[in-house]
């Protein structure tokens, strides 16, 4: 597998990817839409930032869980054998 085809599996890399494009879309939408309106869609996006990183955080806790525990290399034996 390369690293590219890695990354781009990888949960905590697509929640980091989807956590910035919905925060530019709201920036760049609110600002040019309803600029009256920036201080409110600076307070969306700084809200929405801790729930992202918590969720990176949990799905890295749960991976290390994994990998303690084995499962995490079976679960990546399975994967490969089913391609």
């Amino acid at each position: 597998m390369s690293p590219v085809s890695g990354l781009l599996r990888s949960r905590k890399f697509l929640v980091l990817v989807l956590d910035t494009v919905i925060s530019m879309v709201v920036f760049f939408v609110g600002r040019y839409a309803a600029p009256e309106m920036a201080e409110d869609i600076g307070f969306l996006i700084a809200a929405l930032q801790p729930v992202a990183v918590m969720l990176i955080g949990a799905i890295a806790y749960e991976d290390a869980a994994a990998k303690r525990a084995g499962a995490f290399r079976q679960a990546q034996d399975a994967h490969r054998r089913d391609r």
